[in-house]
């Protein structure tokens, strides 16, 4: 697991793959095995779904991971607005073809920069 800011910062400069329910971010990290980071921003809500959300996402990469996730990556979950509501078989079906386009390098293109004001 993921605690560190500097891996999350590090992990945001690999393959970003958008799905419905949640963003996948992977990045190879020189040897150090699979490791999981999930964040959930506040824009989502209140702290009860915010941690609902999290524990989906940890049942999710225990079951996923293992069999699909690319081996000494950093894969991080960020939630999504959809997520919480979204069909725990929907989210399982996107994470597998999330990991199968960060496989073959298909990430979505950089999210546009937000101008400042």
């Amino acid at each position: 697991m993921m605690t560190r800011r500097a891996d999350f910062l590090a992990a945001n400069r690999g393959l970003r793959v958008a799905r419905q329910g949640f963003v996948l971010l992977a990045h190879a990290n020189e040897g150090q095995g699979r490791r999981l980071g999930i964040t959930v921003t506040k824009k989502i809500g209140n702290a009860v779904v915010r941690n609902r959300m999290k524990r989906r996402f940890r049942a999710l990469a225990r079951e996923v991971l293992p069999l699909h996730g690319l081996s000494d990556t950093d894969h991080v979950l960020i939630g999504r607005e959809g997520g919480v509501e979204r069909d725990f078989a929907h989210l399982r079906e996107e994470l597998i073809a999330a990991l199968g386009r960060a496989r073959a390098g298909k990430g979505d293109p950089p999210r546009r920069r937000r101008e400042k004001r």
